[in-house]
């Protein structure tokens, strides 16, 4: 709203987050690592001057550079610290007034020959309270000092980042005999003083001194926990040293959820293409629209004056053409694709980072539960895992994943971990889903394959060109896509083992069960190779798709997290359906699944294996160890869930339609969130009204649906134009998709050297 630097709100405003959390205002704080505060500051020389106070500050500044750091320095002099395997030198010097040494200091920087420190951090007033006994003229004589320093800090502002540190307000009631006189109502006086001083005579924007006040918000709202009065609490010091660190290492280390003191990235090559083209559909829609109406208009019905009857000409609608129709989609998703760039890539809207709490996940699960509930109709058929319950299925699993990333939920292991079985059921579901339809239909044509492919990955490949991220970044919908791959490859190798075949002979059955094996043991091959795994996807163009930071291991945990569970999917759907064609399972309208004794038995142990799971996920200790058993148990809780669903025929017979209707978009609803719902590629919280964080999510979240239900819209139209079902015309698209992924190789190289 107010625009400006995000760099002033972070040294000047936020609020807290729970106890400990600061958040500044308008952006995101990254918290920055040991090994990252190194790199940011290796060959750097950093300097605090000040007294007791900025002493704290520089111990929790060296801190994040070494953790082992003791404070045992002099208290009244000088302590140095120097890491020499970043060669990075960090100094205290024990100016506790603004004095005469104090500028003789300074001006050895600024007009000397001496090196400048690429950061000082400069601050003092206490001590001249407490020696002259708060006085007036003390007072006085601090503002001629700061005017004497101000033009040589201002000078040093031009080549090194200078802060001034405003004074932290004092807990009165804690203070010692021998600090009384330092009061609030003084400290205000001299902060005034410096503030009003500073800067004064600079006309030079980059010669500014950059005053850091919002360490007095942080002291107002933690002073109570001082130990005397005086000095900060530990968190409060660690959290004003990562804000220093934020402020100089941002712009350095470009962290993606560190958006304070970020520039905006420039566009790329590829960037600068794709904002030609939808800008170039968008008026070649207009004006094909403008041509089709025009020449409706013409053709519209006019009134005959001399009988006063209505004459109908031949064209009574205007004719869509398939060109229009492209355009069209092109045009629309331009412009969202617009919304989505001034969301997550210009510094446009603010975006805050997540912070957890139990109410913020479990209050909404609640209420969008009621919705689903209110929400229920009676199924068209009553199957097993029925359309209308897939995407009722798809849509409620969406929805709390959605809200387990906006509450930033993943702190929490228990949440954690019964979201991994989420996400481990989207792709049981990929497994049964993809495997139940070349079984029954063994249609095993390029359409299919095309239509599939064209579906997941359309938004993903544009956003790859929009937002300037690689496939991998969007880490589900390659996952997905391998694994319909790997389903088609399995059951369309020779043999071709679909249903109608089998039913000839048994002996199918075991032909497919040992392509299942043979699927199996590929799995468990990989998932203890990672050396193999790795080898296979760094081969190109294999490489292009899979690598993320210059490697594919986040490729491989992602895959390694979840390997099984298709194969479960599929083993599933093929029981079932064996079930299914020998007349073993009732799935009438109203009636349990098998008869009342086993259905009662199944029912009881699904509740039990359900719950179970639930005790064990709550009781996880670590995260690492409880992944590693995450692919073996996960299709427990997935299989009690489908027979507690399913086993009673009452509850198999409907369906919540409101979840239904988010399982059709629930694709879409995913990776859209990373940009327009979510902030800074889903490590933060897009905000679009900055101070009512409720309504804030209300707006976004309707935006962030509209947008999603629109582009399902669009991929399904541009599927129709992209993939036809003529296998001409299909060969003809998909050289023409292959010229279009050339292109952009072509144009993503010459970007990369561009950059290096």
């Amino acid at each position: 709203f107010k625009g400006g630097d995000t760099c002033e709100y972070l040294l000047s405003s936020g609020r807290f987050l729970g106890e400990k959390v600061w958040q500044p205002h308008s952006c995101m704080m990254h918290k920055y690592k040991n090994s990252e505060a190194k790199n940011c500051l290796i060959d750097k020389h950093v300097v605090f001057i000040g007294d007791s106070r900025i002493r704290q500050l520089f111990y929790s500044f060296i801190k994040l550079i070494n953790p082992q750091v003791k404070e045992e320095g002099i208290k009244h002099g000088n302590i140095p610290f120097e890491d020499k395997s970043a060669s990075i030198k960090v100094d205290f010097l024990w100016y506790p007034e603004v004095n005469g040494s104090m500028r003789q200091r300074i001006k050895s920087w600024a007009e000397g020959s001496v090196a400048k420190p690429h950061i000082i951090v400069v601050g003092a007033a206490t001590w001249s309270i407490k020696i002259h006994n708060g006085s007036n003229e003390a007072l006085a004589q601090y503002k001629i000092n700061i005017t004497s320093i101000a033009p040589l800090l201002e000078k040093l502002a031009i080549s090194s980042d200078v802060y001034w540190v405003l004074q932290d307000p004092v807990y009165e009631d804690m203070l010692s005999e021998s600090r009384k006189m330092i009061t609030n109502e003084k400290i205000d006086a001299y902060n005034e003083a410096a503030v009003r001083i500073l800067n004064s005579s600079s006309r030079n924007s980059k010669a500014k001194v950059k005053v850091f006040s919002v360490s007095k918000l942080i002291a107002q709202e933690t002073i109570m926990k001082s130990a005397d009065g005086l000095h900060l609490p530990e968190s409060s010091r660690d959290t004003n040293a990562m804000i220093l660190m934020n402020v100089y290492c941002n712009k350095i280390m470009k962290p993606i959820d560190g958006s304070c003191c970020q520039p905006q990235p420039p566009l790329t090559l590829i960037q600068k293409i794709a904002f030609c083209f939808f800008t170039l559909s968008i008026f070649g829609y207009l004006i094909i629209s403008l041509i089709h109406r025009n020449n409706y208009r013409k053709n519209k019905s006019c009134t005959d004056l001399e009988s006063g009857e209505e004459k109908k000409p031949a064209i009574s609608t205007p004719n869509v053409s398939t060109l229009e129709m492209l355009l069209h989609c092109f045009c629309k998703l331009g412009l969202i694709m617009t919304y989505f760039y001034l969301c997550d890539r210009a510094n446009l809207f603010m975006k805050e980072n997540k912070f957890y709490t139990h109410s913020s996940f479990f209050i909404p699960i609640v209420y969008i539960l009621v919705l689903g509930v209110f929400y229920t109709e009676n199924t068209k058929e009553t199957k097993v895992l029925n359309r209308e319950q897939t995407d009722e299925w798809k849509g409620w699993m969406q929805l709390v994943i959605l809200i387990y990333h906006i509450s930033g939920a993943s702190t929490f292991l228990p949440v954690y971990m019964h979201i991994r079985v989420l996400v481990a059921a989207y792709l049981f579901q990929t497994g049964y889903g993809h495997f139940s339809y070349f079984w029954i239909k063994g249609d095993f044509g390029v359409y299919r394959v095309c239509q599939v492919l064209f579906r997941l990955n359309f938004l993903v490949v544009v956003l790859c060109i929009v937002m300037d991220r690689p496939y991998q970044f969007y880490y589900f919908v390659p996952l997905v896509t391998v694994w319909f791959m790997i389903i088609y490859a399995t059951l369309a190798v020779w043999p071709q083992i679909v249903q109608k075949k089998a039913n000839g002979s048994c002996l199918w059955h075991f032909g497919l069960l040992l392509k299942l094996i043979c699927l199996l043991t590929c799995i468990y091959f990989l998932s203890y190779s990672q050396g193999t795994f790795e080898k296979i996807f760094s081969f190109w163009p294999l490489s292009k798709c899979f690598e993320l930071n210059g490697n594919v291991y986040e490729w491989w945990f992602r895959w390694k997290l979840d390997r099984y569970v298709v194969f479960h999917g599929m083993l599933f759907a093929f029981i079932y359906l064996a079930l299914q064609k020998h007349q073993m399972i009732s799935e009438g309208k109203g009636d349990p699944l098998f008869s009342n004794r086993v259905s009662n038995v199944l029912l009881f142990i699904s509740i039990v294996s359900f719950l179970t799971y639930s005790i064990w996920a709550s009781s996880c200790k670590n995260k690492t160890e409880c992944n590693e058993l995450h692919p073996s148990v996960s299709v427990v809780q997935i299989l009690a869930f489908i027979l507690i669903r399913n086993i009673p025929g009452y509850v198999r017979s409907v369906y919540s339609s409101f979840f239904a209707w988010f399982g059709k978009i629930s694709l879409e609803l995913f990776i859209c969130q990373y940009h327009i719902w979510l902030a800074a590629d889903t490590k933060g919280i897009l905000v679009l009204i900055p101070g009512y964080p409720m309504f804030n999510v209300l707006v976004s979240t309707f935006i962030f649906v509209c947008v999603a239900h629109e582009i399902s819209q669009i991929t399904n139209d541009l599927a129709q134009i992209v993939v036809p079902k003529d296998n001409s015309t299909l060969l003809k698209r998909l050289l023409c998709i292959a010229g279009f992924f050339s292109g952009l190789h072509f144009f993503s190289a010459m970007q990369d050297q561009s950059r290096h």
